[in-house]
């Protein structure tokens, strides 16, 4: 086995009326990448749903919170409380609207961008030094709170289902290659089909 655990986090709202839904993009990448890996959902521990697999010879934990978004931090905090984890072995991954649809926004540190998951996380931790991976849901049409708990229209959807292998792809690298090798490869737009 490699190192340390590394945490896979993605964010969302727990509950049917929330899936599919823009805020709801870090579950659905976690979701595929435990299909992945050929694991399933365990039950919940740290607040969230939990379960551990293997990418290649490193161990991987992966926590979708059942916090709500805004309240993602106290499920990480402990996550990487238990497997005592330095904050490079931590990666969260959420909605962004400040970028178009599908677009991936690796870094290693960093605000939170007005995430209030992602600020939580950053306050809870007490430190902003992790890896984030973002996805574009589109600058938001009228008031961002029901915007991101909207659903992709067609044409989005379409860019989407190039986008989200594509953050699967990134996850991927981060575990194997680390946050700088992610973010040449994979910031910006998925590649068309």
């Amino acid at each position: 086995m490699g190192g340390a655990v590394k945490l896979i986090v993605g964010l969302g709202n727990p509950g049917p009326a929330y899936a599919d839904t823009r805020h709801n993009v870090g579950f659905d990448i976690v979701d595929r990448f435990a299909k992945r890996l050929g694991v399933h959902w365990n039950g919940e521990k740290f607040h969230g749903w939990f379960t551990t697999g293997d990418a290649g010879d490193q161990r991987v934990g992966l926590l979708k919170p059942m916090t709500y978004v805004n309240r993602s931090g106290r499920s990480v905090q402990a996550a990487v409380a238990f497997y005592k984890l330095e904050p490079s072995d931590l990666l969260v991954i959420s909605d962004d609207l400040a970028l178009p649809v599908g677009r991936l926004r690796m870094r290693a540190e960093g605000s939170s961008g007005g995430h209030n998951g992602l600020q939580d996380v950053i306050d809870r931790l007490g430190t902003d030094q992790w890896s984030r991976l973002r996805i574009g849901i589109g600058i938001p049409v009228g008031d961002p709170a029901h915007y991101v708990l909207s659903r992709f229209d067609g044409a989005e959807e379409e860019i989407m289902g190039r986008a989200r292998p594509f953050a699967v792809e990134a996850v991927a690298c981060w575990i194997e290659n680390g946050v700088q090798l992610t973010m040449t490869r994979f910031n910006g737009d998925p590649p068309e089909r």
